[in-house]
């Protein structure tokens, strides 16, 4: 297996900023974020025309606010429909498990979200038709990647063989499970080894359908089942594979159909878009950076599907690289902050396959015995609990967070900031609409930053936003600057930020471009120290020998 070719030195401009590899909606979304930021975007896809059947069917309201920063926001509702919950139930119909979805959660978003992928790709890719950097060349297979320290060269076929050669500062892979560029850079990779086949039943419904609540998982050992949202008028059965079943006898049209139609689901009643068999995987890459060449998405990491992170995953991985590629380009930066993606997904990831494992160990129960035991222990345990509500999104325990004198970053450094609705200088709304995205310095209600000039310039030059809370009912928020050095006031309209500062004790809460908190303070001594911390790890240089450095 070929390994990234030695660094030698190579002087000249490249033809673009960044080479994505890949067009899935990881690879989508990471070419825009980066557009957005002014970048030159690569894309080579492998494909000659985008693929038109679903594969993911849900996002999360913390990925539905990160999808809203590719620009697709005012589009979403349009493609997507809110889940209404997620069940689990026994062979004979008892809830083992039930979660409730809101259609309003704390980051500004349905808690969850059910989707037809092909018309998400369409939404990402007029984005990017757009977006005056980014190129997408269709039909271009990578077969080749050399690494000369100060810019990457990557080759490419079409499907005729001919050979086309594209140099950049940066290549990141989001090409999938079966990655080029990750077996390329030949990176240790752990795999659980828990796998089991299922086929995968997508169909369009001919009349709506009330599905209620939308996600059902039927722990049935006879045939574990699931059943989900996919968009409008679309919806998804899977059904597992049994121990001595044949996968050739499973994936045929006529085996669909028959699994189909104890839920009403026929040829009169719906269309079939695809039955396939899949074997799902729980693995994850241990390094993610080796030079100038990263992963992202199924080409870092694989999950089973049953607590729906995959995709999400996949998008929070390009939201934290884009800003921190952004930096280092513009010089803000040391490309050695970029081993803090690896450190901060890679622990994330590694949590959301675990769980996804344990779920998986409970669903995939084909013995009536143990069934048996499962539900008997799962329905003592549960007995007058009603509905629960999702969990909050998975703060970062490590990484590029404020720790002060600490060891360890002290809460709510890593959380995902909530979102409210505010009331601003241009109008009034969801928090990331009226003030912007980017690194936020949020300040309680008559709360002085006392920054000074040169602090107040490093936000500026971070393109930060500087904003003072002013409590609701306060009426309309004065006018100013968007940007620091100016510092915007803004309305608490529902209470949200101020309760969320109240909380921990703080006057100053500083928030990165991915929503995630770098940490809070109090007085301006608090807040001086948290743009003070922040600007010593952007442009310190990590020792060698820390994680993720190069080989």
């Amino acid at each position: 297996m070929p390994k990234v070719s030695p660094h030698e030195p190579s002087t000249g401009p490249t033809d673009t900023d960044v080479v994505v590899v890949g067009n899935g909606p990881i690879g989508a979304a990471l070419s825009v974020l980066l557009a957005q930021r002014g970048r030159r975007v690569t894309v080579l896809e492998r494909r000659r025309r985008p693929y038109t059947l679903p594969r993911a069917t849900s996002f999360d309201g913390e990925t539905a606010r990160l999808l809203a920063a590719c620009g697709i926001g005012p589009d979403l509702g349009r493609i997507t429909e809110p889940a209404s919950g997620y069940q689990w139930r026994t062979a004979s119909g008892e809830t083992l498990l039930d979660i409730e979805f809101g259609s309003r959660g704390p980051y500004g978003w349905p808690d969850a979200n059910t989707m037809h992928q092909p018309a998400l790709e369409e939404l990402l890719a007029a984005r990017a038709e757009r977006l005056p950097g980014v190129t997408v060349l269709r039909g271009r297979q990578v077969v080749g990647i050399a690494d000369h320290g100060d810019r990457v060269v990557v080759t490419a076929e079409d499907e005729d063989g001919a050979v086309q050669t594209v140099s950049a500062r940066w290549v990141v892979g989001c090409d999938g499970a079966n990655s080029f560029v990750r077996d390329h850079l030949d990176v240790p990779v752990t795999d659980l080894g828990f796998s089991y086949e299922w086929l995968l039943c997508d169909v369009r419904l001919r009349d709506p359908r009330d599905f209620v609540p939308t996600n059902v998982q039927i722990c049935d050992p006879a045939r574990p089942t699931t059943l989900v949202g996919s968009g409008p008028g679309h919806r998804r059965w899977e059904f597992m594979r049994l121990p001595g079943e044949r996968a050739a006898e499973l994936n045929r049209e006529e085996t669909a159909w028959r699994l189909l139609a104890p839920f009403g689901v026929t040829p009169d009643t719906a269309t079939l878009l695809r039955s396939t068999t899949y074997m799902f995987q729980a693995r994850w890459a241990e390094q993610w950076r080796v030079g100038r060449v990263l992963l992202a998405g199924d080409a870092a990491h694989l999950m089973p599907p049953f607590a729906g992170q995959g995709m999400c995953s996949g998008i929070r991985d390009v939201v934290n690289l884009s800003w921190k590629l952004d930096l280092v380009m513009r010089g803000l930066a040391e490309e050695t902050v970029l081993d803090t993606y690896t450190e901060e997904r890679r622990a994330q990831v590694k949590d959301s396959i675990l769980a996804s494992v344990q779920l998986g160990r409970v669903i995939c129960v084909t013995d009536p015995a143990a069934a048996a035991e499962r539900d008997a222990t799962v329905l003592a345990n549960r007995r007058g609990r009603g509905p629960t509500r999702p969990e909050p999104a998975k703060p970062l325990t490590e990484g590029l967070l404020y720790r002060g004198d600490a060891d360890e970053p002290a809460r709510p450094a890593g959380e995902v900031v909530p979102q409210g609705a505010v009331d601003g200088p241009g109008g009034s709304g969801p928090f990331d609409e009226v003030v912007g995205r980017g690194f936020v310095l949020l300040l309680a209600a008559g709360a002085d930053a006392g920054l000074g000039a040169e602090r107040l310039s490093f936000l500026a030059g971070l393109e930060a936003f500087v904003v003072r809370l002013l409590p609701g009912g306060q009426g309309s928020a004065g006018s100013g600057a968007a940007h620091a050095p100016g510092v915007v006031e803004v309305v608490d309209a529902d209470g949200v930020y101020g309760a969320y500062l109240a909380r921990y004790g703080a006057s100053a809460l500083l928030v990165r471009p991915d929503y995630h908190v770098f940490g809070a303070a109090e007085g301006p001594e608090g807040a001086a120290a948290l743009v003070d911390d922040l600007r010593d790890r952007l442009t310190a240089a990590v020792p060698a020998g820390a994680a993720g450095h190069r080989r």
